[in-house]
């Protein structure tokens, strides 16, 4: 890889740039000046070069499937457009049978892993989750299962009355090999109130990871940005999710997730720029013992893959680690890439979803 020091414009990143190349841990303030940078090819270059040094000038992909069980929930927060109201146009629960012959599908089209998040459903017991679960690991026995953010064990959790560690012992025993990382959004309380008042707080969703970490579930992380969150509750959640890695080394992937307003309760608010979704994988480099950052491309229309392949690219230049290749189960699309920039990939291994 190239070592040579970048030119730097805006003078802020100059004692951050040397904190890099000295391999030093980033602080607080460091971080809020790497948000409000307007340097974006330094912010890029430093990012890439922690990457590089860590993992080499590799790209990690896998092949996954999600699988939404359904999408009624109790939460009703502001900031989903997925959750329906168990009477409302559009609500869905599948029975389990469906659910087992589209994963089925999904892995004769070359599915590695079955990514599985629902809504929060008032009515669907424990053992609905629990037996889905061994039914696609008799059916899909060579299929990664990623499922259940902390904020579905934490509800799973309450409604059947077991406490957080029985229940990730239910979910692993089940065959559940990871968890994703939804429901982080931002751990700021005041930010939290807002756009999910309902969910887990911030320290729940932390203490959940934690113990999943601590019997052997490892986990995805992720940052819902774009919405009302400062620069500083983004370097905030950024710091807390470090020191928990620090603590137990359970994260595999962080995934800053670009919120979209439409259909939301928050649809009023402006969509995060191109130059936010770059400068937020930038600014992961305060994050050095954080195994990669990830982006999603969801294959559910062409138009959205051609717009979003070209930007994926770049974001490779910005210390973007692996990407996930994912559709629905039931739903084949091609997807045509772009000639990348030189650079190797491999198959990531199933634990890194």
């Amino acid at each position: 890889m190239k070592t040579s020091t970048p030119v730097i414009e805006d003078g802020r990143l100059e004692p951050i740039a040397a904190k890099v190349l000295a391999r030093e841990r980033l602080s607080f303030e460091d971080g809020v000046a790497l948000y409000r940078s307007p340097d974006l090819l330094a912010l890029g270059w430093l990012a890439n070069y922690v990457r590089e040094k860590r993992h080499g000038d590799v790209c990690y992909f896998n092949v996954n499937r999600h699988i939404n069980p359904t999408n009624v929930c109790v939460a009703h927060c502001k900031l989903c457009a997925f959750g329906r109201s168990p009477d409302a146009p559009g609500a869905y629960t599948f029975a389990l049978e469906e659910i087992w012959q589209r994963a089925e599908q999904g892995l004769r089209e070359g599915a590695t892993e079955f990514h599985l998040v629902g809504g929060l459903h008032p009515d669907l017991p424990f053992d609905y989750f629990l037996d889905l679960i061994r039914g696609l690991k008799v059916r899909c026995p060579g299929v990664h299962l990623k499922a259940f953010t902390m904020v579905e064990v934490g509800y799973f959790a309450r409604i059947s009355k077991l406490s957080i560690s029985d229940t990730l012992l239910a979910l692993k025993d089940a065959g559940v090999d990871s968890l994703p990382g939804g429901g982080a959004e931002i751990f700021n309380p005041r930010v939290r109130k807002v756009i999910c008042d309902h969910k887990v707080s911030g320290q729940q969703w932390l203490n959940i990871a934690r113990t999943a970490h601590q019997i052997g579930l490892r986990s995805n992380a992720t940052m819902l940005y774009g919405h009302i969150e400062s620069d500083e509750e983004r370097a905030e959640h950024l710091l807390s999710l470090r020191a928990l890695q620090d603590e137990t080394g359970g994260f595999v992937a962080f995934i800053p997730l670009a919120f979209h307003p439409e259909n939301t309760g928050l649809a009023h608010l402006p969509k995060p720029t191109g130059f936010t979704d770059l400068k937020t994988r930038g600014s992961r480099t305060s994050r050095p013992s954080q195994s990669h950052a990830c982006c999603s491309i969801i294959s559910t229309t062409s138009k959205l893959i051609g717009s979003c392949s070209p930007r994926a690219w770049r974001k490779l230049r910005c210390g973007l680690g692996p990407m996930i290749s994912t559709a629905r189960s039931w739903r084949k699309k091609s997807i045509t890439m772009p000639a990348p920039p030189p650079r190797s990939s491999r198959r990531a291994p199933s634990s890194n979803g």
